[in-house]
């Protein structure tokens, strides 16, 4: 598969569609959705987690690699979807979560019997004066280190104490975690997803204090750990991308370069911290459009010059809606959705949608803390109370950071529960979703769906958006951002408005190409003259 010319359609399955009325969503829920993915035009579907999972972290706490969660379906529904997705031309991208397992796995049960075999699989320490090996934080808050009373001895969790960190140092784990690879890629899995694979690598030594994600992220063996399980799996030839936490460009080019034989590309997250002051996801503040232009432009520039590929996009499960985020959600809705989606999907980069990106959800708008179910934010909304924060406060940085606001339920029509279930759903449903949703986006030809559709048609059709180098360009006004695009002779211009407000763009070589060229996708369905972009609008032109 033509990773470059591709577009993967991401779905979060507890929310996507639930076929037995439970409540939560399912295998044979996608099954039923698959023409509509079909007719989206997306080449890959990457489905999150459904293994066999106590269910603490939705799904990215693996009990089982070789087995399907009973909430979610059967053995058999799942090859069921994979074929019938293949039948469409369209094939799956599995979520690997092979930094860390469930404390239900097998593995860390026999752990924690002392079978040293099995004691070797994870990062057991002993505790230095009766205390954790290292002052270390985890990702959900917390140390990241748990003690075992019955060993004696302390166990790494990075995120929750509930997700062992594995011992990618130890050779059995690394082939045990490849026959996994190789069991998924025998059912006809064309690609995988590897969840925070730059954290994989631990130090050679434990100390410090702080986050302990910044001492384990693109560590000492990771670029030979992921080499090795690419090249002894032969998944070479599928498409790969690996979640990077807090990386850097030179090591995701060493990740994504061919010549490097590693993955197909990454996920980075930087330019979805523009709006953390002090880089604190729980604190709120406008976003830093200088900042986003000049993250993009360097991680864009920086891996087009060395051969590296990006992985782009605005959403996904851990991540707020986009158009609540960088957009509007009330006059210019449909607007700031589109032209979010013209800067993403023209990049230079493999585009991601996120499900119900398509349609322009939104944020879920809960108003009390029992309406969350995320282990992540139910940690923050404590600490923000022992913090000082009242309630309301802490709430309303909920309402702007938390995942929760990602994964309520898919919106499918005006009918209750959005026709995600006929049950009452796992998590509540968005309260627009009688005007926001799939059907009602299907029958107005100037929709978000359908001006999606041709995003998605556009990559195929011309080789300057799959193919094409990449320049940005300064427009003199922070918020909005401007680059173009050339291949053999021919350049795309895309320039967006990210602000409220009319701007007047005063760039003689911008204006000039605008001028002379021929619209190729505007965010309203008509040309923009050079002298200005209207709010939240964007447009993209070729010559």
């Amino acid at each position: 598969m033509d990773f470059k010319s591709s577009t993967v359609y991401q779905i979060y399955i507890k929310s996507f569609c639930d076929s037995d009325g439970d409540g939560i969503g399912d295998l044979n829920g996608i099954r039923s959705k698959l023409p509509y993915l079909k007719s989206l035009g997306v080449d890959l579907i990457w489905v999150t987690p459904f293994f066999p999972s106590p269910m603490v972290d939705n799904g990215y706490d693996v009990a089982d690699y070789r087995g399907v969660n009973p909430q979610f379906g059967t053995m058999e529904e799942c090859e069921a979807m994979i074929a019938e997705a293949e039948a469409l031309g369209m094939g799956f991208m599995f979520d690997m979560v092979f930094n860390h397992t469930s404390d239900e796995h097998e593995w860390f049960r026999k752990a924690l019997t002392g079978d040293p075999e099995y004691m070797d699989y994870y990062i057991f320490r002993d505790g230095k004066d009766g205390q954790a090996p290292t002052d270390w934080t985890c990702s959900f808050g917390g140390p990241a280190w748990e003690y075992v009373p019955s060993l004696g001895k302390w166990y790494l969790h990075l995120f929750d104490p509930k997700q062992p960190d594995l011992n990618w140092e130890n050779p059995r784990v690394r082939e045990e975690l490849k026959e996994i690879i190789r069991f998924w890629k025998g059912k006809g899995v064309r690609g995988f997803r590897f969840d925070v694979l730059n954290l994989i690598s631990k130090p050679a030594e434990f100390t410090g204090g702080g986050p302990g994600h910044r001492y384990c992220r693109d560590g000492r063996h990771v670029h030979e750990f992921i080499r090795e399980m690419v090249t002894d799996t032969g998944i070479e030839s599928l498409v790969t991308v690996g979640e990077m936490a807090s990386t850097n460009i030179k090591d995701c080019i060493r990740y994504s370069a061919p010549e490097n034989h590693e993955l197909s590309m990454c996920f980075n997250f930087h330019h979805l911290k523009v709006d953390y002051k002090d880089n604190n996801k729980w604190t709120l503040m406008a976003p830093d459009y200088e900042m986003l232009r000049t993250l993009f432009r360097d991680w864009q520039e920086e891996m087009a010059s060395h051969g590296g590929w990006n992985a782009v996009f605005w959403c996904n499960h851990d991540q707020p809606r986009v158009v609540s985020r960088f957009g509007d959600e009330g006059k210019y809705h449909d607007r700031s959705a589109k032209m979010l989606g013209t800067f993403v999907h023209l990049l230079r980069g493999t585009p991601y949608i996120f499900q119900g990106e398509e349609i322009g959800m939104t944020n879920a708008h809960f108003h009390s803390i029992e309406e969350y179910r995320d282990v992540e934010c139910l940690n923050y909304y404590k600490i923000l109370l022992d913090g000082g924060s009242t309630k309301e406060e802490a709430l309303e940085v909920l309402a702007n950071r938390a995942r929760d606001n990602g994964r309520t339920p898919m919106q499918w029509d005006g009918t209750p529960n959005a026709g995600f279930t006929t049950g009452t759903p796992w998590i509540g449903v968005t309260d627009n979703y009688r005007t926001i949703n799939v059907e009602a986006a299907e029958a107005d030809p100037e929709s978000i769906l359908h001006y999606y559709r041709r995003l998605i048609r556009l990559r195929k059709e011309y080789d300057v958006i799959s193919e094409g180098d990449i320049r940005f360009l300064d427009t003199g006004i922070p918020h909005v951002l401007a680059y173009e695009r050339i291949f053999e002779g021919r350049t795309l211009t895309v320039v967006c408005n990210f602000g409220s407000e009319r701007e007047v763009i005063d760039i003689p070589e911008l204006a000039e190409r605008m001028e002379n060229g021929s619209v190729l996708i505007s965010s309203t369905g008509r040309e923009i003259p050079s002298s200005g972009l209207e709010p939240y609008e964007g447009t993209a032109y070729i010559i």
